[in-house]
């Protein structure tokens, strides 16, 4: 039988693979989650994406749909109402979900880490069992707000200095007193400024000698006196996060309002290395989302555009080839990294984790790049996504706890220096 003409052949169309795409066996439970995230972002988030990003607004609208399905409550344990969702599964959701918008996705990780850290990343830590008690009445306290009443929690990190990074004592600072704690201080960049129903601030015990041992977690009711937001809010990118100035002035913190015991912090961030890095996941999916336009623009598929194909041109299909490249080595080190994630890790995996944050930030805005390239004059009009892609993509590397500047940091000492070890003076 001869061949079809090439006219005459069946059409069809490209159709965006999966995150994890066809390397990662899924559970049952991530593929209900993938699917829900999915379907969210294609029917929801991506129309409202572009007058988000115009506006600098918060997704509230996001954010209902969120509520609606269940998944402020990802990583909410199971005997507490949630997903009961793991380390893999959640970031995978959350790179699904920057697809579709990525301030939708990023605001929404510092609501899950809430969750995550009072957690599985608790469960792996040491407590005294008077620790473990009061731990697991506190946490069903916020779980209950989560999961029955739809509560929104914020994670407030950065404070123009070196905290942020793990090098120095949070300057916020609360003060111990009957019943709870008095709250000072002021966080910059602070995502979901005047969205979230709670903030939950990192902070330093007030007292002579204080280390970042000494560091607390601790949420607080926007509605609390003393507890206001300033500033503007008008960003090259990541607009919709609303991440504004929150201000504690002599702000009142009820002891339940504790996430976990006094100095726990410390030893989570020293032996859950992990939970510093899910910012990425937003980034792998802005990643592929611009794969994906590129593809469907060269095809001719991008809804709202001319039927035009461009994909018959060398350049254009070397380009296409040079970004799939840099896609699948982000996707495989973020899934690696995704499934590395323990208590306690090695070396070599804590050095792959530095690897692998700063692989997806910067290959995200690569990525994009390259689409801007390829797609040519198309990409710099606003009523198409990948200009706000390219501007969101760029914020990546910028974003604390963990630069690029600071990953290089870390990867570059470690890799030369086992731990405890040290140079005497060096002699030039």
């Amino acid at each position: 039988m001869s061949a079809l003409p090439v006219s005459s052949l069946p059409s069809a169309r490209y159709l965006p693979p999966s995150i994890a795409g066809d390397y990662t066996e899924l559970t049952p439970k991530q593929t209900q989650l993938l699917a829900i995230a999915a379907r969210l972002g294609r029917e929801k988030f991506a129309p409202r994406a572009q007058q988000i990003d115009r506006d600098a607004v918060f997704p509230f609208e996001n954010y209902a749909d969120l509520r609606e399905a269940g998944l402020l409550g990802i990583c909410v344990p199971e005997e507490h109402d949630g997903w009961g969702a793991d380390f893999a599964t959640y970031v995978m959701t959350a790179a699904e979900i920057g697809r579709h918008c990525g301030a939708t996705a990023l605001t929404l990780n510092m609501h899950v880490s809430s969750t995550m850290w009072t957690g599985f990343i608790a469960d792996d830590l040491d407590m005294t069992a008077e620790q473990r008690t009061n731990h697991e009445a506190h946490r069903k306290v916020h779980y209950q707000r989560v999961v029955k009443d739809g509560k929104v929690y914020s994670q407030p990190f950065s404070e123009g200095g070196a905290a942020a990074a793990g090098k120095a004592p949070f300057g916020t600072l609360a003060r111990k007193v009957d019943g709870g704690y008095i709250v000072n201080g002021k966080k910059i960049f602070a995502s979901l400024a005047g969205a979230a129903d709670y903030y939950g601030i990192l902070c330093t015990l007030d007292k002579p000698g204080a280390t970042q041992r000494d560091s607390l977690y601790l949420a607080v009711d926007k509605n609390l006196e003393g507890v206001s937001v300033t500033g503007d809010w008008d960003p090259l990118g990541m607009r919709g996060t609303v991440s504004r100035t929150l201000i504690f002035k002599d702000v009142f913190v009820p002891e339940i309002e504790r996430l976990i015991p006094e100095g726990i912090y410390a030893q989570a961030a020293l032996r859950w290395p992990h939970m510093f890095a899910t910012l990425s996941p937003t980034y792998m999916g802005i990643a592929q989302a611009a794969y994906d336009f590129t593809v469907q623009y060269l095809r001719g598929e991008v809804p709202g555009t001319p039927p035009v194909k461009r994909r018959m041109y060398p350049t254009k299909q070397i380009a296409v080839a040079e970004m799939k490249v840099r896609l699948e080595q982000t996707r495989a080190i973020f899934l690696q990294n995704a499934r590395a994630a323990r208590v306690d890790p090695s070396k070599e995996i804590r050095l792959g984790l530095y690897a692998a944050h700063y692989t997806i930030m910067e290959n995200a805005n690569e990525i994009c790049r390259l689409a801007v390239r390829t797609c040519g004059g198309q990409s710099m009009l606003k009523s198409l996504p990948l200009e706000r892609m390219y501007r969101d993509s760029r914020c990546g590397s910028l974003m604390l706890p963990w630069t690029a500047e600071l990953c290089i940091d870390r990867l570059g000492r470690e890799c030369l220096y086992e731990a405890g070890e040290q140079d005497e003076q060096a002699v030039l």
